[in-house]
């Protein structure tokens, strides 16, 4: 660990997002699912100017949605996915590209009109200390959203304990060369992911409120996205869950007010404004 970063878990995301650019997701979806995210992030209060930042912003996937939306975006990741990012985004004249990271952002504290990080703080070792982190980069009043996994909150005693038994494979099978663990965390997507969806999918067609079964979340995403996600969640070394109230009480911690949470998967995304 080098500062506040798991350098295996940076290499990790670099493998993983080298083999899943999201050039396979069509737009369509890709625009869904930044829907989802950012469901409750305040678009209209943002002058047309707002210069704000993506904090692992991987390979650019929510960028450039977002950068449409602002004045300029400074894309950060300390992984080597930040080139594929520079080549699928090279149109926007808009967006600066940083190698850094929570602890070495490279741009100042106190200047950003906005800020994100999804799916990307829960891999890093002191969680708090990363939100306060990007708390520092904003100005006062500024928007804040996450998304962190949740500790099943939300969810039945069954639900937490298929989890767990999830979360042990996860700990065996991160361990593999990247080969291997790329075919087991596809053959994953093929016979978990894929076939839970699909059962939710036929139920909700017969008007069954699927929200509490296992993946019912990719029931009307692709197998692309589960690929993905089957290989973020199996082959990541370092994973860190929490519950809607240890969230909240981090971004307090952090400086911010005015928290919201989504009720609505992927759970947690939560919002916040810096003091």
């Amino acid at each position: 660990m080098k500062n506040n970063l798991d350098i295996k878990t940076v290499e990790s995301f670099g493998d993983e997002w080298k083999r899943f650019d999201q050039s396979g997701m069509d737009f369509e979806e890709s625009q869904k699912v930044f829907n989802e995210y950012f469901s409750i992030f305040p678009w209209d209060d943002l002058d047309e100017n707002a210069v704000g930042f993506d904090m692992g912003c991987g390979t650019g996937r929510w960028a450039r949605f977002a950068a449409q939306r602002v004045g300029h975006l400074n894309c950060i990741d300390p992984s080597s996915a930040l080139d594929i990012a520079k080549r699928k985004l090279e149109d926007f004249e808009n967006v600066t590209f940083i190698n850094g990271s929570v602890d070495e952002p490279g741009i100042n504290k106190d200047s950003q009109d906005f800020g994100y990080s999804l799916g990307v703080l829960h891999h890093i070792p002191d969680t708090s200390l990363a939100i306060k982190s990007c708390v520092s980069l904003l100005k006062v009043d500024a928007p804040l959203l996450l998304y962190l996994y949740y500790s099943f909150d939300n969810r039945p005693l069954w639900f937490r304990a298929i989890w767990k038994i999830s979360d042990f494979v996860r700990k065996i099978i991160h361990r593999f060369p990247p080969k291997a663990k790329h075919v087991v965390t596809d053959l994953i997507a093929l016979f978990i992911y894929f076939p839970l969806a699909k059962i939710s999918l036929m139920l909700a067609k017969l008007n069954v409120n699927t929200n509490k079964l296992p993946l019912s979340f990719y029931k009307d995403h692709s197998f692309y996205t589960m690929r993905t996600d089957a290989r973020d969640r199996f082959g990541t070394p370092l994973e860190q869950r929490f519950s809607r109230d240890e969230i909240k009480k981090m971004m307090e911690n952090a400086g911010l007010h005015n928290i919201r949470f989504s009720e609505h998967a992927p759970f947690w995304c939560a919002i916040g404004r810096k003091r």
